[in-house]
């Protein structure tokens, strides 16, 4: 929270923000267009000479008004500076095309978010994901996933591998210091965690708990690298209030997966969990929570990402601040044994 604990802007400054905040959306596209017409990577391979605006136009194949005014955008964006006639690239610019976080929001933002954004205020009005209605009449997104267009869908799992995949290779010796033979990986997507589980002890059994769109692709994946003896796959929807957790398990694993929900179905969630479990069996964690962040750049990522879950993914839950989070924990009948940051 020492992020956002105090305003230090000038009146001045103050000003400025509000009207990047009124060309927000003209900004982002602005940006997207520099970016996937080769302007910024043209002017970067430059970076010491910089190039002219005509070098730019004909390097691009683009017509002289629309380098012109591209260009100019970039400089009130702040991608690029102009001196000696010449355009140049500033970091800003160096980060929004080459750091691939940067890279995976900015393409998840447009192929999933953009279009559905403009009904944001009735989603949080009525509680339920409006913009969803771009893509279908699903009741979330989850049961969209698997009928989405193949570059969303792409844009999507992107998105979400980037935040979990980086993550795993940090957690995985955590979770097996506890040496389980069994885990139940609740809402395992396409398995990805559950592969590199394998990778990591080969004698380990887990199972996928999901949609049966998510299983199918799990179980394709499953059968192509040869993991299917180690695996099993069980259908559910969580949300239904009759579903239980099976038992049997040393490890209940969650990556990513509690923020789908809203604060009442993540204590519904974890209450089952408790129900399937001994008192030797342990619940694993893994969620980006945005008052744990190191960089505010990471907590301001989070904090717009929970508005995707709100007017797309399903209108009632977010990327959530740990002390709420530890909240429903503690309802459910849970207690925390550790917590681990930076990772």
């Amino acid at each position: 929270m020492e992020f956002y604990n105090e305003d230090k802007s000038t009146a001045l400054e103050a000003m400025e923000k509000a009207q990047w905040i009124a060309f927000a959306p003209v900004v982002f596209q602005a940006s997207r267009a520099l970016r996937n017409l080769g302007i910024l990577s043209a002017i970067e391979q430059r970076k010491m000479s910089g190039m002219t605006a005509d070098e730019i136009e004909l390097d691009c194949k683009l017509s002289h008004y629309g380098t012109r005014v591209l260009c100019e955008s970039g400089l009130a964006i702040g991608l690029l500076y102009f001196k000696n006639d010449k355009y140049f690239v500033t970091k800003t610019a160096s980060f929004f095309i080459n750091d691939k976080l940067t890279e995976v929001n900015c393409d998840f933002v447009n192929d999933i978010c953009y279009k559905g954004l403009f009904d944001l205020e009735k989603s949080i009005v009525i509680g339920k994901p409006e913009g969803l209605m771009t893509f279908g009449g699903w009741p979330t997104v989850y049961q969209a996933l698997s009928e989405l267009p193949a570059q969303t869908l792409e844009s999507w799992f992107k998105f979400d591998h980037y935040y979990s995949d980086q993550a795993f290779d940090e957690v995985l010796p955590l979770v097996f210091s506890q040496s389980p033979k069994s885990i139940l990986d609740v809402g395992g997507n396409t398995g990805k965690f559950a592969f590199r589980c394998l990778s990591y002890s080969p004698d380990v059994n887990i199972s996928i708990m999901d949609l049966p769109g998510q299983l199918n692709m799990a179980k394709r994946a499953a059968v192509e690298s040869g993991n299917e003896n180690h695996m099993g796959f069980i259908e559910a929807n969580v949300l239904d209030e009759t579903q239980q957790i099976p038992s049997g398990f040393d490890i209940l694993w969650m990556s990513q997966f509690l923020d789908c929900f809203s604060d009442d179905q993540i204590i519904s969630i974890l209450k089952r969990c408790v129900n399937a479990m001994n008192d030797k069996d342990r619940i694993f964690i893994l969620e980006p929570f945005w008052d744990r962040q190191r960089f505010k750049a990471s907590a301001f990522s989070l904090q717009m990402t929970s508005l995707y879950f709100t007017n797309i993914a399903n209108g009632n839950s977010q990327m959530y601040n740990s002390e709420v989070f530890a909240g429903f924990v503690k309802a459910a009948g849970l207690e925390t044994e550790s917590m681990h940051d930076g990772i």
